[in-house]
């Protein structure tokens, strides 16, 4: 199946195979076929992120978001002025990235991010902190990858 389609694609477009994929949109491929395994990891794409949100001096933490975390609307800012110091934080460009890196491989964001994203047209500070908790957790676990095993679908964990 998959050599027709490809036999197929090259007689419909001009392309050329370049083997197994090891790396594509910022997620580096491991396969191990003898153990049945694929790993997917993005840690030089979480260690840019880290970066270029000025993070990496930051220490990292166990978890994504503190148990003690409240975020709502109340939070978000009404005055004028609040509302332009905040608009200056890149805080929905740090969402999309968290965004992209949850769905690629880091399946453990999907709370912390979900909380954050609701609050993209109006984040106030606390909001914003919240972000950079969820920054500084994958600084911690940037090492990690998201392995699927052939055999078993038992989660490991």
């Amino acid at each position: 199946m998959i050599i027709a389609t490809q036999k197929w694609l090259s007689s419909t477009f001009e392309m050329k195979d370049m083997g197994e994929a090891e790396y594509i949109l910022g997620v580096k491929i491991h396969r191990d076929r003898s153990k049945k395994l694929l790993s997917l990891s993005q840690e030089t794409y979480i260690k840019r992120i880290i970066e270029r949100f000025c993070m990496h001096n930051a220490n990292p933490v166990d978890t994504p978001m503190d148990k003690c975390c409240v975020l709502n609307r109340e939070l978000c800012p009404e005055i004028e002025e609040e509302k332009k110091r905040m608009a200056k934080i890149p805080y929905a460009s740090a969402v999309g990235s968290l965004m992209y890196a949850m769905m690629c491989t880091q399946p453990d964001l999907c709370f912390a991010v979900g909380m954050v994203s609701r609050y993209q047209s109006n984040p106030g500070p606390n909001h914003w902190v919240a972000v950079k908790r969820i920054l500084r957790y994958l600084k911690g676990i940037s090492d990690l990858a998201l392995c699927y095993h052939g055999e078993s679908l038992r989660l490991v964990g």
